[in-house]
């Protein structure tokens, strides 16, 4: 495996993959959140408490978790970036920060606009909304620390150290629901007994979680790519590109 990746240490390699991979990504995202969505909202039977105001979880539950998905992501490539002294795992940090700061805010967001006439109150300090919170901030200093010194290298270590750091959350916020008495109700995808969820309701949900991914992957490579622009501005190869306006 490590013989197939190597070549994609180099920068130009790296472009190109993220080029090729892209609309993999990002045409069955769109389709599988087409899909998902309109099954969810117009297919899908109400809740027999919540009525329809259910449907949100479409938007909310995938959000959630690949928030934690793309915050892993995030702290491996640190960890990759340190050991291997790959500029491109910095880069990978990089890239996923900001997208995984969007979909923290709007699991956050589609929480609280779920909670409002689920529990009676749009915001609540509960242990699940409280870690997740802490998540946002998270990403917001990884892309903070990025932005804060001058060498590029320091700023790499810095957030990568944050971004391992903040791992220790991701176990919180999972498992908060069972640790406290919480407001947030338990896990009904995630656990070890089958999914309290019925299937007429779950498979949307997949769907729009595969979907949710995808665009996450989607957006990834799209940054990833235009960041290796950006440093290897000056690179024969970049201006080669360039030239033949092939860019991103």
């Amino acid at each position: 495996m490590w013989n197939w990746l190597h070549p994609y240490a180099k920068s130009e390699r790296a472009y190109q993959l993220c080029r090729t991979l892209l609309p993999w990504f990002l045409i069955p995202a769109v389709l599988a959140l087409l899909v998902g969505t309109v099954w969810g909202l117009a297919f899908a039977p109400p809740d027999y408490q919540q009525g329809n105001s259910f449907r949100i979880i479409y938007i909310h539950v995938p959000t959630a978790m690949l928030a934690m998905g793309g915050y892993l992501a995030m702290a491996v490539a640190a960890i990759i970036g340190v050991v291997s002294q790959q500029r491109l795992a910095d880069l990978t940090v990089q890239a996923i920060a900001p997208i995984g700061a969007v979909y923290t805010f709007l699991s956050l967001f589609t929480g609280a606009v779920w909670g409002k006439p689920t529990w009676g109150t749009w915001w609540e300090w509960d242990a699940r909304l409280t870690s997740q919170l802490i998540l946002l901030f998270l990403y917001l200093g990884v892309m903070a620390l990025y932005g804060a010194f001058n060498d590029k290298r320091t700023a790499a270590r810095a957030a990568g150290i944050l971004a391992w750091v903040g791992v220790i959350n991701l176990p919180i916020i999972h498992y908060s629901v069972e640790w406290w008495n919480t407001l947030h109700q338990g896990a009904t995808i995630i656990k070890l007994s089958k999914p309290s969820i019925s299937g007429p309701m779950l498979w949307p949900l997949l769907v729009n979680l595969l979907g949710f991914a995808l665009l996450l992957s989607a957006l990834a490579c799209k940054r990833m790519a235009t960041l290796i622009l950006s440093v290897e501005a000056r690179r024969p190869w970049v201006l080669k590109l360039l030239e033949d306006r092939r860019v991103l």
